[in-house]
């Protein structure tokens, strides 16, 4: 019976004629996949010969993991081998694979085969072939060939090809990822925050949380058209995209909204917020990543079905709603989650890690929270949770729609910082007085200015 240990024993014996014997194409299929896949990192001196008659298993697995093999060999005399191999494969994955294992030759001489594949009709294979190019990024016939992805009609290769066409390098303190500035720490700045943002820099904030004021809901939202309250939001959600450090998220709570008639003789309006939104945060450079849905108790529903409840009419049925959209997105970036982990040591990572129950689905069942101070405000179990899941300590949350502070309140319980922008001074200075008057929140709390903000920044600290 094969071992791995044997396996390993046997492989590095150049004088062996043990794989020849178990690579032999004539082998079961089950002893095949079994020496392939426990190969492992093989000797320079290996000879990949055995590898290529198995090119032609009937079996896909093999196929796939012998060009696996031939890849770790980064040998540029299987080019033509590998290259005729993948214009004839049948198998999408184990194409992907070939391609990969021809630009892990890092041969010049794979240049003109790695531009043919990006022609190819599958965009994986096209992605691959990408990849593998941009080893030799400068080169004119590489830049002239990754040139014609720019218009490609897959979005995934348009946008890697834009990312690696626009990275830049970065300062060293914008390689400061867990930091953020001092002059921005538990602020709240009364202010619209379409003028805050130009004193704000690039990559400031870990995490948004918001949830916007509705389309003409209340008096202090009026906007002339909905379109106009798109705009509206699209202009703060791109420069929230601006100053959001590289890979990290924006959570935003938003439902569908009611219009109420203006007569009985026509109809309200419901405006579904959530929707509209989300193509144009997806085109502004944000990755969706998931849909949360927090349930209310039924209770706390606008009674929309009493007539249908007396006549039962078929057309006339409208559900009450008891449900809000919380849409998680990230900075849409070329590193893995992992690289924004490997940021933070290992102390603020353990002390970061959400114990004890959670919630494992995408419905969060929350009771609604009420503010004598504030007609709209969400619990601070909400936020509590998406500080929790998509931030560290130490991080500084933003909010550019401040109300009653509830980000606030949530990010100081968790170790967090705040940073909120708010318009309407009778909230900044309900949302100041509840925090001075409270004995559970000791950190210290600014209320500032444009002005204010302004004179921070001119602080030869920040210069």
């Amino acid at each position: 019976m094969l071992t791995k240990s044997q396996i390993d024993s046997e492989k590095l014996n150049p004088e062996s004629t043990f794989f020849k014997k178990v690579l032999a194409p004539n082998q079961e299929t089950s002893n095949l996949l079994f020496v392939l896949d426990n190969l492992g990192r093989l000797p320079t001196d290996f000879n990949g010969e055995m590898f290529t008659p198995l090119l032609c298993h009937p079996n896909p697995k093999v196929r796939l993991l012998a060009v696996k093999n031939i890849g770790k060999l980064k040998d540029e005399q299987y080019l033509e081998v590998l290259s005729t191999f993948a214009c004839n494969e049948s198998d999408t994955h184990t194409r992907r694979e070939t391609v990969s294992a021809i630009g892990r030759m890092r041969s010049e001489k794979a240049i003109q085969i790695l531009t043919e594949f990006l022609k190819d009709t599958d965009p994986k294979v096209v992605l691959q072939g990408l990849r593998a190019l941009l080893y030799f990024k400068g080169h004119p016939q590489v830049e002239e060939a990754l040139d014609t992805l720019r218009q490609h009609p897959n979005e995934m290769i348009r946008e890697h090809f834009e990312y690696e066409k626009t990275k830049k390098l970065k300062t060293v303190a914008e390689q400061c990822h867990p930091t953020s500035l001092d002059s921005l720490k538990n602020v709240l700045v009364c202010a619209d925050v379409q003028d805050l943002f130009p004193l704000i820099p690039d990559e400031s904030v870990h995490l948004t949380f918001t949830s916007p004021p509705y389309y003409n809901a209340r008096d202090y939202t009026i906007f002339q058209s909905y379109n106009a309250y798109l705009d509206f939001l699209t202009a703060v959600f791109k420069e929230t995209h601006r100053i959001t450090k590289e890979g990290r998220f924006f959570v935003l709570n938003t439902s569908p909204v009611i219009v109420p008639r203006i007569s009985r003789a026509h109809s309200s309006k419901r405006y579904a917020i959530p929707y509209d939104m989300h193509p144009r945060l997806t085109d502004m450079g944000w990755e969706f990543i998931d849909d949360i849905v927090w349930i209310k108790p039924e209770y706390a529903a606008k009674n929309r079905n009493g007539g249908f409840f007396q006549h039962r009419k078929p057309l006339c049925y409208k559900a009450n709603s008891i449900t809000e959209s919380v849409m998680v997105y990230r900075k849409k970036t070329g590193k893995l989650i992992d690289w924004n982990l490997r940021q933070y040591d290992d102390e603020t990572i353990e002390k970061s890690k959400v114990l004890g129950e959670y919630e494992k689905t995408n419905a969060w069942e929350i009771n609604p929270a009420t503010d004598k101070g504030h007609p709209a405000v969400f619990p601070i179990e909400l936020a509590s949770r998406v500080i929790q899941y998509y931030s560290f300590k130490g991080d500084l949350v933003f909010d550019p729609f401040g109300g009653s502070g509830t980000v606030g309140r949530a990010a100081t319980e968790h170790n967090r910082y705040f940073f909120l922008c708010e318009k309407e001074h009778k909230y900044v200075k309900y949302v100041k007085k509840a925090w001075d008057e409270s004995p559970l929140y000791t950190s210290e709390f600014n209320v500032l200015s444009l002005t204010d903000l302004k004179k921070n920044f001119l602080h030869p600290h920040y210069i």
